[in-house]
């Protein structure tokens, strides 16, 4: 049939697929029908990812609920994940020498167990479950990112006790394992600490790339990944560094409350979508 996906064209884990799309075999994820408009929301994702990884961080949460809307949810984090990790390349070439390893050293005790969590939930759960849970962790990530826009008292750079490092940690870890959404407990984390722009983006991008490489074994270990998806990343690819060359030169002339009421916007709405739809 035209511009359908036949059922019986092959299948991974409980759904049938092809490379151009698949449809959820029990129901509960999005019917993919027309591989023009799969491809479309695909792309879009990959120029927003490699943007938010050279720019603005909070966007990046856009270019997950675009994947969760259109592949079932636990395959749409394996497959933004191979995007990001292209993305988190570029990052570190552009920005490599302006990370703060002490703040990076402060996060990495919570991190760890944060993914190991993040993969047991994705073990566990659904895909109605996790594209609805997808969408209630970015409506919470953005409503701490309103409260970031308030005045924050004391001095820059004045470090958090152990207790919040470990927490932003293990936030960190769980919500880029379970939603790639942990580019907010960053941005928390960081702009608690006082970092200045340029350090901001070299502390992100190191910590996103060890994190995400650090994700791959997981993802790899809960049958996510298989050819199909790396063909498609391959294709995908140019269209993610196009987006970092972009956020390059916004990043040069970027006044960050500009940009944040239409991310939080756009966050929130994608939000949503992911909750009702």
């Amino acid at each position: 049939m035209d511009g359908m996906l036949d059922p019986s064209e092959g299948s991974v884990g409980s759904a049938s697929a092809t490379f151009w799309g698949r449809r959820d075999a029990r129901g509960d994820g999005p019917l993919i029908e027309h591989a023009p408009y799969v491809w479309l929301v695909l792309c879009l994702a990959a120029l927003v990812v490699g943007f938010a990884k050279t720019a603005i961080g909070g966007l990046g949460t856009v270019a997950v609920a675009l994947y969760a809307g259109v592949l079932p949810a636990r395959e749409s984090t394996a497959a933004l994940l191979l995007l990001l990790l292209v993305g988190d390349v570029v990052a570190v070439s552009k920005y490599r020498h302006d990370c703060d390893w002490t703040l990076l050293r402060h996060l990495i005790p919570g991190v760890v167990p944060g993914i190991v969590a993040g993969t047991l939930v994705l073990g566990a759960v659904d895909d109605a479950t996790l594209r609805r849970g997808i969408g209630v962790v970015i409506l919470l990530l953005v409503g701490l990112q309103l409260a970031l826009r308030k005045p924050v008292v004391g001095e820059a750079g004045s470090g958090w006790p152990w207790p919040a490092r470990l927490g932003s940690g293990v936030a960190a870890g769980f919500t880029t394992m379970v939603a790639n959404a942990g580019g907010p407990v960053m941005t928390l984390y960081l702009v608690g600490q006082g970092v200045d722009k340029r350090r901001f983006l070299g502390t992100a991008a190191w910590f996103f790339f060890g994190v995400n490489l650090c994700k791959v074994p997981f993802s790899i270990g809960l049958g996510l990944v298989n050819r199909d998806m790396l063909v498609r990343t391959a294709v995908l690819v140019p269209l993610v560094l196009v987006g970092a060359f972009i956020g390059i030169r916004v990043a040069r002339r970027l006044h960050q409350s500009w940009f944040d009421v239409a991310v939080l916007t756009a966050s929130a709405i994608s939000a949503v979508a992911l909750i009702v739809v």
